[in-house]
């Protein structure tokens, strides 16, 4: 997350491209000195099956200082998303702030990779829930640190969170997480990520931490990776690809629907298209709630309750590997730019939009003031797991 300020004029300044310098041809170039890896169609090919490519955001040149936004991107076959890994960097030149946003990457994200591919100094990590188990070896070694004195002793971020960490696995193959704390005067930033999805919850640990930084003269920074690897192969009966289709299908036919007849029949389309009827159940619940989650503005939780027999079983977002999955269709039909009265209509039908509504008209409260800790949902068929 980037802590530096925007420029108001662009103009006001020369930027390094303006300069004639490649910014992305410099980071791919330095980051391979370390990697040794394959440089082709302007990404790095590493063995094992990983891509590491390059996204160049901003960069400005700033009180003689050359200012960088980076975000790199790492892809495999066995994850379910990209690993995405902002990065801010600078240098007195460009090709310096460029070997700065490569070494940023590679003690944060490349070193447990690396380790999790050889198998270096697992830690093992056994997760249950909903009678489900799952083995996981973790890797997390490497910190980040910008600012600090390098006589302060690093501290392992993760172990603030470790035994926390069972509650967010699920039945993917890879997790990540991703520990962001940053403070510059009384400004704070502390960020946790599970597979680039803020976990709101994960973060509350961190604050006592961060309090004591002495931030007063200079930019602080602390910044670490841990990857979780899962024993087994995936087993999940269902594709990314299914669940975005029916996800996709499902907000164009809610867009349409005027009763509850024609509701029933986009139920029994869904079903048809994703020849899954959970999936489908899961797709027609969480499409509402995100989405007013997303335009509303409200705070919430990092859990879902699946209601069962007349009991809540709580359980977090990170662990059903679909509402991330409907989460993209979401934001790919927001970034359409759709109507209000298109949005709209589709938020109507989420619960929590309704009880919002309800406290707002007998309290007086804005949905930004409130927070919602989860997202019940019932799925009727039988024998529903939860992957």
């Amino acid at each position: 997350m980037a802590l530096f300020n925007k420029k108001k004029n662009q103009d006001e300044a020369e930027t390094a491209s303006e300069k004639g310098f490649d910014y992305k041809s410099g980071i791919l170039n330095a980051l391979n000195e370390k990697l040794n890896g394959t440089l082709y169609d302007d990404c790095i090919i590493m063995p094992r099956g990983f891509t590491i490519d390059v996204k160049v955001g901003k960069s400005e040149e700033k009180e003689n200082v050359n200012l960088l936004q980076v975000l790199f991107i790492v892809e495999h076959d066995d994850f379910d998303e990209p690993l995405i890994e902002p990065v801010d960097a600078q240098g007195q030149t460009p090709e310096e702030a460029a070997k700065m946003a490569a070494d940023i990457f590679y003690g944060a994200v490349w070193h447990p990779l690396d380790q999790s591919m050889f198998k270096k100094n697992p830690i093992h990590i056994p997760v249950t829930f909903l009678n489900q188990h799952y083995d996981f070896d973790m890797y997390a070694q490497s910190i980040v640190r910008i600012g600090t004195s390098p006589d302060e002793k690093p501290v392992m971020l993760i172990n603030g969170i470790i035994n926390q960490m069972p509650k967010y696995l699920g039945s993917k193959k890879y997790y990540w997480v991703r520990i962001y704390l940053a403070k510059h005067k009384d400004r704070e930033v502390i960020e946790v990520r599970v597979n680039n999805s803020v976990c709101s919850e994960l973060a509350r640990p961190y604050k006592q931490y961060i309090d004591t930084w002495d931030a007063s003269e200079k930019f602080l920074c602390e910044k670490q990776y841990a990857v979780f690897v899962q024993r087994e192969e995936d087993k999940c009966p269902f594709s990314k690809e299914v669940v975005m289709k029916t996800a996709r299908a499902a907000i164009q036919k809610m867009l349409e629907i005027k009763n509850r007849d024609e509701y029933l029949k986009m139920a029994e389309e869904l079903d048809e298209i994703a020849e899954n009827k959970d999936i489908a159940a899961e797709v027609r619940i969480f499409i509402p709630e995100i989405l007013a989650k997303m335009t509303l503005g409200y705070q919430e939780g990092d859990s879902l309750f699946l209601i069962e027999n007349d009991s809540r079983i709580e359980f977090k977002k990170t662990q059903l590997r679909s509402y991330f999955y409907i989460q993209q269709a979401v934001i790919e039909f927001l970034n359409s730019r759709p109507s209000q009265e298109a949005v709209q209509k589709i938020v109507m039908n989420s619960v929590a939009f309704r009880e919002l509504r309800k406290v707002n008209q007998e309290q007086g409260h804005e949905p930004k003031d409130l927070f919602v800790p989860g997202t019940a949902y019932k799925v009727g068929g039988e024998n529903y797991k939860v992957w």
